[in-house]
């Protein structure tokens, strides 16, 4: 992959957009020279990332077989690669505010497509853990630096749609590595289906780094350590981050449950679907990348937390329908957790970078982790669950971390007026 030309402009030096007039916003704007190159590049990114992070979810039947392992060992080769990330997105976000946002993209990619190629060979559960935990700490490098450099790159009324359409590059990713590695270990097996994905991604990678415009708004931060805790401490300090932190966790904790589990309930009777047509289920992703572009004018309608309480009534209702016993039922369960789950993860992850007005990539960096350690949480939980309660077990974690969203959100909208009260006194 090509060297990165990214030059950043030092603290305390005169960066091109502070050059220019201040009456002229030099930002990327919809229909914008740069804007659609920027926006597919970043979408390849996202499908790159998600194909990879959970390249195993919708293998995970055939890898306990393969293995001959239960659900919840087998669970860990999703749990290790998104803990990892949770694990490392923050270290990668401080190196992108030192070396530059499309640095350690490219750098992480180029990592995480390198070890996709070698995860076909993993000769032992053991191993395999090992790899994906691995792949999961070089993708950190993506999730924070793309929010922050959409923050910095694209004027504020464009951010929503374009960490949308960001976030729809991921449901799309996810959705496109379920379904193929599905109908292709239907024939030749889980290892090569994942190399597959391995050789997409690296597709992916490529592209994005040609395509990817260098940064204009980029102002190289510090790397000493208590220059970077002063800035977590500060986020952290921040009851309105605080509280999204925790929304997009609960998010994920459910949304990693629910698909974690998902192929083991479908390939069991009463439904005894084959792997192919299982993995084609994932399809119902495409409402996720319809649901995630659009939640800017779902913000524009409801508000924000109009919209988080949609987004989780959305996803509570859908959890209810999955209980039923017919498959068309289930079905339309999945479509509404899937598009609940992604306009909630694309309203909160956009509030955070418009809240943090410093050290965006650790605000947007510690969103992640919250984000990757509640899909951690739920893929490990939700499978416990499954194997002590079944189908019922999983739904009920999920109901409990739906719940979660709206008490959060609800004090959130209590200290919104009690803020307001104030400033009228």
């Amino acid at each position: 992959m090509p060297a990165s030309t990214e030059a950043p402009t030092r603290v305390g030096a005169v960066s091109p957009a502070s050059a220019a007039s201040a009456s002229v916003d030099s930002r990327l704007t919809p229909g914008g020279p740069g804007y659609r190159r920027m926006s597919f590049a970043l979408f390849l990114a996202g499908v790159a990332t998600f194909a990879l992070l959970y390249s195993t979810q919708a293998l995970l039947p055939l890898i306990s077989g393969d293995f001959g392992v239960a659900a919840s060992e087998a669970s860990w080769t999703v749990a290790a690669a998104t803990g990892g990330l949770a694990l490392f997105v923050l270290p990668m976000s401080a190196l992108s505010e030192r070396f530059g946002r499309r640095t350690v993209m490219t750098a992480s990619l180029a990592v995480a497509v390198t070890v996709g190629l070698l995860v076909p060979f993993a000769p032992s559960l053991t191993a395999l853990v090992v790899l994906r935990a691995v792949q999961g700490a070089a993708l950190a490098g993506l999730p924070a630096s793309a929010t922050a450099y959409l923050a910095e790159e694209v004027r504020p009324k464009a951010l929503v749609t374009a960490i949308g359409l960001f976030v729809a590059g991921n449901s799309v990713g996810g959705m496109s590595g379920r379904v193929i590695t599905g109908w292709v270990a239907q024939e030749w097996g889980w290892r090569v289906a994942v190399g597959v994905i391995g050789a997409i991604a690296v597709a992916c990678a490529v592209a994005f780094r040609l395509l990817l415009p260098a940064p204009k708004h980029f102002v190289a931060g510090s790397l000493r350590p208590r220059v970077l805790l002063g800035t977590v401490r500060g986020h952290l300090g921040d009851p309105l981050l605080r509280r999204l932190y925790a929304i997009g966790a609960l998010f994920m904790t459910v949304f990693g449950g629910v698909y974690t589990v998902i192929g083991y309930r479908l390939t069991e009777a009463p439904f005894s679907l084959p792997q192919g047509i299982v993995g084609s289920i994932f399809l119902v992703y495409l409402v996720g990348t319809v649901s995630a572009s659009t939640a800017g004018r779902l913000v524009g309608r409801l508000g924000r937390r109009g919209a988080l309480y949609a987004a989780g009534g959305t996803t509570a209702t859908g959890l209810l329908l999955s209980l039923a016993g017919s498959l068309w039922l289930v079905l339309l369960g999945l479509i509404l957790i899937t598009g609940g789950f992604f306009a909630g993860h694309a309203v909160a992850s956009s509030a955070v970078s418009k809240t943090a007005t410093h050290g965006r990539a650790q605000a947007s960096a510690l969103y992640q982790s919250a984000y990757y350690i509640g899909s951690s949480a739920g893929s490990t939980v939700g499978a416990l669950a499954f194997h002590a309660g079944g189908w019922t077990g999983t739904v009920g974690v999920g109901l409990l971390a739906v719940l979660g969203v709206v008490s959060i959100t609800v004090l959130g909208t209590r200290a919104a007026r009690a803020e307001q009260r104030v400033a009228t006194v």
